[in-house]
């Protein structure tokens, strides 16, 4: 059965643009997506915590797999890119959020699905608005649009897009 995946990308330290557009490389060969989107890439100022900027960006695609395989796969894919888990709101070299498994609701000691912070992040609705605005979520049943709108300007202000980078543009060229 496929299942309608959102994912959240994250990173603030390296090379930032680098390390999304490779981790977008390996979700693709790792779970082998017939459709694909991805959002630009967008400069955001870290929330509850401190470090550098991020770059943000959203991807979705349908798949196959379960979801407790495909949640390993993306933290294989933060491991692998050199993700230490330690302190929450860190700085890190990668983020992956699973946001929405199609419509499922998951709530388990490793996983919860919708991400519990979707409906208040700025740096997640924003990219998230480009490639899905009407997507509902399923607890809340507000689009993804709606829930944007929801937000304060002042949080919006910490949302710039991000295309100075050529990494960027080949990645919004091949989406």
């Amino acid at each position: 059965m496929q299942n309608k995946v959102f994912i959240g990308l994250g990173a603030n330290l390296g090379e930032r643009a680098s390390c999304l557009a490779a981790a977008l490389d390996t979700l693709k060969a790792l779970a082998f997506p017939r459709t694909w989107q991805v959002s630009s890439f967008y400069e955001t100022v870290p929330v509850g915590g401190v470090g550098p900027d991020y770059l943000n960006a959203a991807c979705s695609f349908d798949t196959e797999l379960p979801v407790k395989v495909f949640h390993q796969i993306l933290m294989t894919i933060e491991s692998g890119a050199g993700r230490v888990r330690s302190i929450p709101n860190a700085p890190r070299v990668l983020d992956l959020d699973l946001l929405f498994y199609g419509t499922e609701i998951i709530s388990s000691a490793d996983l919860i699905v919708p991400h519990p912070r979707l409906p208040t992040r700025a740096f997640v609705l924003v990219p998230l608005a480009e490639i899905a605005p009407e997507w509902k979520h399923p607890q809340i049943k507000k689009s993804v649009r709606e829930m944007l709108s929801l937000l304060s300007a002042v949080e919006l202000s910490g949302v710039k897009k991000y295309d100075s980078d050529p990494v960027c543009q080949t990645i919004s060229n091949n989406a």
